[in-house]
């Protein structure tokens, strides 16, 4: 695929020009905020007067606070019961086995203390929840134990599992909550409450984004029920009914597509637009608002090309209702309302705008930061999201009658500026508020200033869906430091609530001071750099980098002091999607080019340990500048010669990156000079760390620059030089980085690389008496072979770290969002064409779930694409070689004849060019089944017994490995019991089990799965190192001066 993808039809504008501000500067961003101030000093006042006004007028109302208010109010998340009711809320209903409901009901409600909420909110429904919640009420008796001492009463009552009771008394306190959030189950339940309670509506229809085109096809046939019903009932109310008038349906374009993805646009113009054209024809057919919700900052500039292009379709007709929300809370929202505003005007088409704060702020952030972003797309304080709102907000008014503005706030500033800005320029504007809150503010506008036009955001669907939903609104509106939290709490001043944000951000117009950008996340050490294929630039990038290294010979060889050597038994690299084509030669290093390597090597390590740990940091953190520098072309090396995926390859040379600059700030912490050690007065006792000599580094092809750089890096950074074997398979990327690390500063006499076979070079390394320790990752089985081999060597006793394979299984139980799970045992199972040690092999699913989950899987896996691993739309690419795809078909003959095969990946044409594997998932009858590790594409499911979890679990871990286990559940005991059964050095809970990030997971197994320590970790150095302990008596000479000076 091109860098870009042109739609079928051309755009207005170039969208993709809006990601040049995607990560700009905050504190740039604020200030240029600041100078386009969207009041004058008499306006912020009056704003600010009016807003006071709103809240006291609020506070003072009959009404007082919607429901939902009073219980976020009352159960805030700084509260150990405000998680535990998250946490129960969002998982209860959809667990449909009781053994499951009754653990988690234990462990949410019997964690916290209820007894001090009862009675303390002045909702009636808040009260009736704690006593539900408290398991008592109607269904349990109140005797007078449970009046004098609550607490006990509860434990113990909450003890006695299994009764029905308890779990319908819990089950109903949280489904009474979660209806606070929904107008109905049905479109047609919704419509008969909302307009029986006069409410005006968005409708939202609940549920996650597809993971499958089942899902999307699902999803596009509820969207146009309701369209279609929504639009029946405007077309009842008369001919004056419009889009501003009647109600309308927000769609989630993520629900209509599962690779909504800028990388897959010619997906998204072939499928999602079809589907959209298609509901949009029905909004416009019924004259209704047809709203496009907002998501992800990745997603932003490919909602705009889609909405460019919808305003433009003739058959939409006169059809004012089309809309997109916008988020202020992104720092590219007023140049997004500009361009919107040109699209409205050039199109002819009157377009409807919802301007948003923004729900995914906390996933933004750490989305910048997991992926080594320059900066946040989103403003780090709330008071400059604030700011942005009205700047926008502004921009929007002004731009009538283009555009038709909607606002959404539950801020009472914000909404008494908005006010004041548009009924000063007498333009018509409707307010939104999400339903089941923010009743009282808007009748204290009402009460203010007369008629106000209010929409509510009103989800519909049952309650399985409504989980996720619910559980954001908890965390977006129930955090401290949420408006809707402060507003109806009298502790809090009105004039504290209604702050006016200019003033704020005027004071303080930085980032948030504890949030750095995400270079700067670890304090002690820069993160790497990433790169974003969601942004067109970046795919630029990688395509200008992927021609010029097509346009290159590549040679690899022995590489011993800085000189490439002539080597022997010559051989071409190939590339595993292509074998056709030759990237290069490498040629294998003699035992002469070893032994002159060693001589070399010995002799440089000398100086090399004299520098100390900040005199080698240095060096090190250079290469990691340098492996930055060249990441592109490094990229698109990777994706030749080993098959990575542009993410994995990005990802692979970060890993190299942060190993380096980790293991710099180890060394200076660990080899800076002696440590003091406490003893008895008189003697001075010392720990001096210091390199063991030379390191023999070998590492796998599946990460051929990570665990190189890092396995050398790691030996550097103790003071020792280095021979480094690479896989024969990966030759090239190896010589590139021992390339770096000379340029990094290095003497080159230091490391030299020395690639060829396992059977010649790699016996030679190991048995050479000039080589001190030996690093290794790869199979098991090969690790035996170099543990008896130094075992059987005469002379010094010298270390072996090894890293080695793994049998990897997740264990996952009812509790579980069956979307989360899909997507991560996708990624684990399948990302880097499961050649990874760390991937997933062993997925364990209860009975009652097996069912839905292996359907969800099914379609998951037929959305990947299988492909050339240098275009930015595969997922996944081939295996490493002829023997990595024979032994992938040899087992596949295994389990079409005793297990059953129940999905495999569609190949793409011409597949049989290169070493692609079809990604498999089967099911396997015994937990047992796998004797070994499976290196590759293939997924086994094993159906279990929650109350056989034990016995399931221990057939795992006797098959004797130890390196990756994860849990997919809302029970802590279940994830801890888990962990306490299956032996492994890394566990993943409710995310993905692959890519251990440097310092953050520290990577290696135990048993069969390696010797530790950990890469990666604060232990990782100390292999690499010789102790010596450094005892002096200074009293020898007549006594301790420190002592007698007393």
């Amino acid at each position: 695929m091109n860098a870009h993808v042109s739609p079928p039809h051309a755009l207005s504008q170039d969208w993709d020009a809006l990601d040049q501000g995607k990560f700009a500067d905050e504190t740039t961003t604020v200030r240029g905020l600041l100078d386009r101030m969207p009041l004058d000093g008499a306006e912020r006042a009056a704003v600010l007067s009016s807003a006071v006004g709103l809240v006291e007028h609020a506070r003072a109302s009959v009404k007082k606070q919607g429901v939902v208010e009073s219980f976020l109010q009352e159960f805030s998340l700084g509260t150990r019961e405000g998680l535990a009711l998250m946490c129960l809320a969002e998982a209860l209903l959809r667990t449909p086995d009781e053994e499951t409901r009754d653990r988690l009901i234990a462990e949410k409600i019997g964690s916290a203390d209820w007894s001090s909420h009862l009675g303390q909110s002045d909702s009636l429904f808040v009260n009736a929840s704690t006593w539900g919640l408290m398991l008592t009420g109607k269904l349990v008796d109140v005797d007078e134990e449970a009046r004098t001492d609550l607490p006990g009463f509860l434990k113990r009552i909450v003890g006695r599992l299994g009764e029905p009771v308890i779990r319908e008394a819990v089950a109903a306190a949280v489904r009474i909550m979660g209806e606070q959030f929904v107008v109905g189950r049905t479109i047609e339940a919704a419509l008969k409450r909302s307009n029986k309670e006069g409410w005006l509506c968005s409708f939202d229809m609940l549920g996650e984004g597809a993971r499958t085109a089942a899902d999307a096809e699902r999803y596009e046939g509820i969207y146009a029920g309701a369209i279609t019903a929504v639009g029946k009932t405007a077309k009842g109310q008369g001919p004056e009914a419009g889009p501003e008038i009647g109600h309308g349906v927000s769609v989630k374009l993520s629900a209509l597509s599962p690779r909504y993805e800028a990388t897959h646009e010619a997906r998204v113009w072939d499928e999602l637009y079809p589907r959209i054209l298609r509901l949009a024809r029905i909004a416009a057919q019924y004259d209704i608002n047809f709203t496009m919700d907002a998501e992800e900052a990745d997603r932003l500039a490919l909602s705009l090309k889609l909405l460019d292009r919808l305003a433009h379709e003739p058959d939409l007709g006169g059809w004012t209702g089309l809309g997109l929300a916008v988020q202020a809370y992104q720092k590219r929202c007023p140049e997004v309302v500009r361009r919107v505003a040109e699209l409205a005007k050039t199109s002819g088409r009157r377009l409807m705008v919802r301007l948003v704060k923004g729900a995914y702020w906390d996933t933004e952030i750490k989305r910048a930061q997991v992926f080594g972003r320059t900066d946040y797309p989103v403003f780090t304080t709330k008071a400059a999201t604030d700011l942005n709102y009205l700047v926008c907000a502004k921009a929007m008014i002004e731009a009538a009658p283009h555009i038709y503005s909607q606002f959404a706030t539950h801020n009472a500033h914000s909404l008494a500026a908005v006010y004041k800005m548009a009924s000063e320029r007498e333009v018509k504007i409707e307010f939104q508020r999400l339903h089941g809150m923010g009743e009282a503010l808007y009748d204290a506008a009402r009460e203010a200033f007369g008629p106000v036009t209010v929409r509510a955001y009103a989800p519909v669907g049952g309650h399985e869906d409504l989980l996720p939903y619910l559980v954001r609104r908890l965390l977006e509106n129930g955090a401290n430091s949420s408006f809707v939290h402060a507003l109806l709490d009298e502790r809090v001043p009105a004039s504290a609530v209604a702050a006016d944000p200019i003033s704020a951000v005027e004071a303080h117009p930085d980032r948030h001071a504890k949030i750095p950008t995400p270079k700067d996340m670890y304090m002690d050490r820069q993160n790497s750099l990433g790169r974003d294929y969601s942004q067109a630039a970046d795919r630029e990038r990688h395509a200008i980098a992927l021609q010029k290294v097509d346009s290159e010979t590549l040679t690899s060889g022995p590489i011993i002091g800085g000189k490439l050597k002539a080597g022997t038994n010559p051989q071409a690299v190939t590339n595993p999607f292509d074998t056709s084509r030759v990237l290069g030669h490498v040629s294998e290093a003699t035992e002469a080019d070893i032994d002159a390597a060693v001589d070399a090597a010995a002799r440089a390590q000398i100086a090399w340990n004299r520098k100390g740990g900040a005199g080698r940091g240095a060096v090190l953190r250079a290469m990691a500048d340098a492996l930055e520098t060249d990441m592109d072309r490094l990229v698109a090396l990777l994706s030749r010669e080993a098959g990575k995926t542009l993410n994995d390859g990005v990802a692979e040379i970060r890993e190299a990156a942060d190993f380096c600059r980790y293991y710099a700030m180890l060394a200076e912490r660990d080899f800076g000079g002696p440590t003091e050690l406490k003893g008895p007065v008189g003697e001075i006792n010392q720990l001096v760390l210091h390199g063991r000599g030379v390191f023999a580094c070998i590492s796998p092809w599946n990460f051929p620059l990570a665990i190189f750089t890092g396995q050398i890096a790691a030996a550097l950074a103790a003071g020792n030089a280095v021979l480094a074997k690479p896989a024969e398979q990966t030759p090239l990327i190896a010589a590139e980085a021992v390339r770096l690390y000379y340029k990094a500063g290095l003497d080159p006499n230091l490391l030299a690389l020395v690639p060829g076979r396992g059977e010649t070079v790699g016996a030679k390394l190991v048995s050479h008496p000039g080589i001190d320790g030996v690093a290794f990752t790869g199979r098991t089985d090969t690790a035996s072979l170099i543990n008896r081999s130094l075992a059987a060597r005469p002379g010094a006793i010298i270390p072996f770290i090894a890293e080695t394979g793994g049998l990897n299984g997740m264990f996952v139980d009812t509790t579980a969002l069956k979307e989360q799970v899909i997507d991560d045992v996708i990624l684990s199972a399948f990302g880097s064409s499961g050649q990874r040690c760390s991937a997933l092999r062993l997925l364990y699913v209860p009975h009652d779930a097996a069912d839905a989950m292996i359907e969800g899987l099914k379609g998951a896996l037929a959305a990947q694409v299988v492909g050339d691993p240098t275009d930015p739309a595969t997922d996944i690419g081939p295996v490493i070689d002829a023997d990595a795809r024979g032994a992938l078909d040899a087992h596949l003959k295994r389990l079409e004849g005793d297990a059953k095969v129940i999905a495999r990946a569609q190949l793409p044409v011409g597949a049989d060019k290169g070493w692609l594997f079809a990604p498999t998932i089967a099911e396997i009858p015994t937990p047992d089944y796998l004797e070994r590790e499976v290196f590759g594409p293939i997924l086994h499911v094993c159906r279990y017994h929650p109350s056989e979890l034990k016995q399931t679990a221990s057939k795992l871990a006797a098959r004797g490995y130890g390196l990756t286990l994860g849990v997919h559940s809302r029970i802590e005991a279940f994830a801890d019991e888990v962990a306490r059964l299956v032996p492994a050095g890394n566990v993943y809970i409710n995310r993905s089990i692959i890519g251990a990030v440097v310092g953050v997971q520290p990577f290696g197994g135990e048993g069969l799965s390696g010797t530790g320590p950990k890469a990666g970790g604060p232990n990782s150095l100390i292999r690499y190192a010789s102790e010596k302990a450094i005892s002096n008596n200074i009293s020898a000479q007549g006594g301790d001066p420190a002592l007698l000076n007393l």
